[in-house]
């Protein structure tokens, strides 16, 4: 068995002249495990060996005493070697396997005064459990926990650098218990998740979820809406302030429906035209000057109602109003089931895919 991998000695305090005096002070004080040596690995170890042959015995006892070992040795004309087994060796193998308990509860009673002595844990009645496997395992009912040890020994010894298995052994096991964590998981998601859609189809249970969701999220809802306003539609208004783009495509609107209607405007023409000579000038002029005013009045207007601080007054004024929405609205409910729906069906069909059919370990 090789040697247990030994510690470094502690360094000399004068040679780290930069760390504070106080710095361990700062530190929660942890428990004093002892350090694994020789002595325990060996003891673990053997501890280990015993337990799995004591396991072994009682499997191999309880399938030989089964109703089903009778038929089996009917059959292939061994009933009396199994006799033999069952009226000779049972007994002394139970006997055995009594004193073998007694001695694992003396075995954890004595590991706990040690730890106690040890101060192995915060409190001195931690140990029964944190070692409850091993509490249960001493109960004859009960004896199948004592594997629980075994890995428990056999994972220890793994972390300090020992191979206890095969690594293709322990990716085996690896894989087996990650395909059924997460067979187990699926099956408790799925099962949620249609429970909780049970629970959606309440007409009563459906708006108590949307009022709650938006009474807690109104803040949040009022916030992003203004993100939203901010960016994408304070902008385009802005737009609307420039001589070139937008803007100056309703100023010319404008401008054109004033000149239009003073074009229509039939007395204007008529007192227009008793002015001789300059009549007609002057209706082309008052057309042109109707548009002029057209146009700086929607330019005016734009640079007043699309200022930055009124516009962002309100931005703000329009995001509290929405966030403020009465929930009691049919077309608000038929919206946010169909978006809940949505992410059930994603989310359902996400858990549904099987992730350890895409790993790399199937080719075990």
């Amino acid at each position: 068995m090789p040697a247990s991998p030994t510690t470094s000695p502690p360094l000399d305090s004068a040679s780290l002249p930069d760390q504070s005096p106080n710095q361990s002070d700062n530190k929660p004080s942890r428990p004093n495990r002892p350090k694994p040596n020789r002595l325990k690995l060996t003891y673990d170890i053997v501890m280990m060996i015993i337990i799995s042959i004591d396991l072994l015995l009682i499997s191999i006892d309880a399938i030989l005493m089964s109703n089903f070992s009778a038929h089996i040795a009917g059959w292939l004309t061994i009933g009396e070697a199994l006799s033999w087994y069952q009226n000779t060796l049972h007994d002394p193998l139970r006997t055995a396997g009594g004193f073998f308990t007694i001695f694992l509860i003396v075995e954890l009673f004595l590991r706990w005064m040690i730890a106690i002595k040890e101060r192995a844990y915060y409190r001195w009645f931690f140990f029964p459990f944190v070692h409850w496997y091993e509490v249960l395992g001493c109960f004859p009912q009960l004896r199948a926990l004592r594997l629980f040890r075994a890995v428990v020994i056999g994972r220890r010894l793994y972390q300090l650098g020992y191979q206890v298995l095969p690594q293709p052994w322990i990716n085996r096991i690896k894989f087996y218990i990650d395909l059924l964590l997460e067979e187990l998981s699926d099956r408790v998601i799925l099962t949620t998740i249609q429970n909780f859609r049970q629970e959606l189809t309440d007409p009563e249970a459906h708006k108590s979820f949307i009022e709650s969701t938006i009474s807690r999220n109104r803040d949040e809802i009022e916030a992003v809406l203004l993100y939203l306003l901010r960016t994408e539609l304070t902008p385009k208004l802005q737009e609307l302030t420039a001589a070139s783009g937008g803007g100056s495509i309703l100023a010319a609107e404008v401008g054109n429906a004033i000149e239009e209607g003073l074009a229509n405007t039939p007395e204007l023409r008529r007192y227009l035209r008793m002015i001789p000579i300059a009549g007609s000038l002057i209706e082309s002029q008052l057309q042109h000057v109707g548009h002029n005013i057209g146009e700086n009045v929607v330019y005016a207007l734009n640079q007043r109602l699309l200022d930055p601080k009124l516009l962002d007054s309100l931005m703000v004024a329009i995001a509290r109003g929405v966030a403020q929405i009465n929930t009691d609205n049919t077309a608000l409910d038929t919206l946010i089931s169909s978006i809940i729906e949505d992410s059930l069906t994603e989310f359902e069909a996400q858990v549904k895919v099987q992730q350890w059919k895409h790993q790399d370990m199937l080719n075990l």
